[in-house]
């Protein structure tokens, strides 16, 4: 897996997630013990629903893990507000329909658009990158090539 870039608080994020996975595997266990207790385990749905949960959750484990160790935490003070970068935020309009639009850039494990918060790897993200205030940079989106002027970035 290769290094992912991320918040302070994408990775406090991604922590308690793996510490939750991991406190799971008490209950999982105790729920196979408690299905191998009932018998025949041949013919034991509670036993083998038991082993998939504890399957799945040994593959979250593993994945979020990864995650942890691959990742890299952004130096917020080495960004400067010239052009877009990750964790800018910008003001752009759409030249098409005149509509003003505010993001922040952002990794995509942490992306969330209905917050603003843009990936990094999107068409959009990846045609903003780069540019500074007052550029025009063409997006191409599923439904064509959006023109965006970029208004302001800051931090």
């Amino acid at each position: 897996m290769a290094i992912e870039m991320m918040t302070q608080a994408g990775l406090d994020k991604l922590k308690k997630e793996l510490a939750d996975a991991l406190a799971q595997r008490p209950v999982i266990s105790a729920a196979i013990a408690e299905a191998r207790e009932k018998g025949d385990l041949s013919e034991n749905a509670e036993y083998d629903a038991a082993r998939d949960a504890q399957g799945l959750l040994e593959v979250k484990i593993a994945r979020l893990k990864e995650k942890v160790a691959n990742a890299r935490v952004i130096d917020e003070s080495r960004l400067s507000a010239d052009t877009v970068q990750i964790l800018s935020k910008v003001k752009v309009k759409n030249l098409a329909n005149k509509a003003e639009m505010n993001f922040q850039i952002v990794p995509e494990s942490e992306a969330d658009f209905t917050k603003g918060l843009l990936a990094a790897t999107t068409p959009i993200g990846k045609a903003l990158m780069g540019h500074a205030k007052g550029e025009v940079v063409e997006a191409k989106v599923p439904s064509g090539i959006i023109k965006f002027e970029i208004l302001d970035i800051s931090l």
